[in-house]
């Protein structure tokens, strides 16, 4: 719970200034109303706005447990500074690992009507083993992510990659990157390629392509593009990586497909029904970094309140972190949320009924040695209820792990967290 009180006064000094800087600049109660509007949708996807660049609210303050804080300071160039050209990056300090990491890059749009960009960047950071992201997906921001807090293993990673966007069509948007990758695990671990060959960090070259179609959606023509202007379910992503062995220095040569779809059932009172299915399969020679988890969220300590932290959104609360890995996997998420108890003008909490399932295989685990885990073949699945909002945004989590992996000390299946949702966006 510590970790989210500075964050939450930075965002509140920022928007308190932001809404003082409106009131000061207009005297239309009016042009008062739409910019504290466009301000409070600013922040609520990650930015506040300046005169020419858009600060980056992602790198102000996070905690996980390799760096302990991470702090600093990112932003990208808005319509003011150039409608066809940007200019983004940011930098952190970790003060447990006492290292800086940075990004910096820009792009330029070729088509203003398929809002088609050309991008490139240069990467130095740290990314989690085993996590798996759509080139696709939108920009996704929360005041704070409860899974980074326990997080522990990650390798770093120097990234040069070269992009292009481009609206294929009002409901496919699609991605497709090139570039190349040095990976450097800061865990012990080495991957054996065969009997003779065994690499503790290597180089990979990387080409990546990703589509999003989104059949039911509303879009329409805006002046910046295209835009989804009502979201449709359900809503697909499909994903293929090549890693290119002997092509710019690349060590490994591996395949990797990934897909997603996410049906969503919208019902009065903002109660909904939400499926998520996503899978994932690689082809020989992948590296642990490369594979897949199923987004554990439980922390590997003696008691219940000893793992209590906070939950996430569509992540396994039961499983431990680094528990299991996979080549391939699938995992489900059904996911149930009523309608808003109107207790009182202020007081309106949410019951949600989840209920989670994920299966995968690994082929060869002895190739990955200096991690002790364990392969999803029998099929996990945990179920729980959230009561959310009870108060300042902040609710209650319960899981329980049962079926195949359930484990022999009873208290070790219960999970008990946290939760947190507030949405500036809307």
């Amino acid at each position: 719970m510590k970790y989210i009180w500075p964050l939450l006064l930075v965002v509140a000094f920022a928007f308190n200034k932001g809404y003082a800087q409106i009131e000061k600049s207009s005297s239309s109660k009016e042009n008062d109303s739409i910019k504290k509007a466009r301000l409070i949708k600013s922040i609520g996807n990650g930015y506040f706005p300046t005169k020419y660049i858009n600060i980056d609210l992602r790198y102000l303050i996070k905690y996980n447990q390799y760096e302990g804080f991470r702090t600093g300071l990112g932003g990208v160039t808005n319509k003011r500074f150039s409608e066809n050209f940007r200019i983004q990056g940011y930098t952190v300090y970790g003060f447990l690992d006492h290292t800086f990491k940075y990004s910096f890059g820009g792009g330029y749009r070729v088509s203003k009507k398929h809002n088609t960009w050309v991008n490139l960047s240069y990467t130095d950071d740290l990314q989690e083993t085993g996590s798996s992201n759509f080139l696709t997906d939108k920009r996704f921001f929360q005041f704070f992510e409860p899974r980074l807090i326990n997080i522990s293993l990650f390798h770093k990673h120097i990234s040069k990659t070269v992009s292009i966007e481009h609206q294929l069509h009002p409901k496919i948007l699609t991605e497709t990157q090139f570039g190349t990758s040095k990976i450097t695990p800061t865990y012990k671990y080495r991957f054996n390629l065969n009997s003779e060959t065994s690499y503790t960090s290597y180089d990979l070259t990387l080409f990546k392509t990703s589509f999003q179609w989104s059949p039911f959606s509303i879009y329409e023509n805006t002046t910046n593009g295209i835009k989804e202007t009502k979201a449709g379910y359900p809503k697909f992503t499909l994903q293929y990586t090549k890693s290119l062995g002997d092509v710019l220095g690349g060590d490994l040569s591996f395949s990797k497909v990934d897909f997603r779809t996410i049906q969503k059932f919208n019902y009065k009172n903002s109660a909904f029904t939400e499926f998520v299915l996503t899978t994932g399969m690689t082809s020989e020679n992948t590296p642990i970094t490369h594979m897949y988890h199923a987004y554990p969220n439980n922390v590997n300590k003696e008691t219940i309140m000893n793992r209590f932290s906070v939950a996430g959104t569509n992540s396994f609360e039961t499983m431990y972190f680094n528990e299991f890995f996979s080549d391939k996997f699938m995992t489900l998420q059904l996911k149930h949320r009523f309608a808003a108890f109107n207790i009182t003008p202020w007081f309106k909490p949410e019951l949600v009924l989840i209920s989670r399932y994920a299966l995968g295989t690994m082929k060869d685990p002895h190739r990955h040695q200096g991690l002790n885990f364990g392969t999803l073949d029998k099929g996990f699945t945990e179920s729980g209820l959230e009561i959310n909002k009870l108060v300042l945004g902040f609710g209650l989590s319960f899981a329980y792990r049962y079926g195949a992996y359930h484990l022999p000390k009873f208290e070790d299946n219960i999970a008990v967290k946290f939760t947190f949702n507030i949405s500036l966006d809307k």
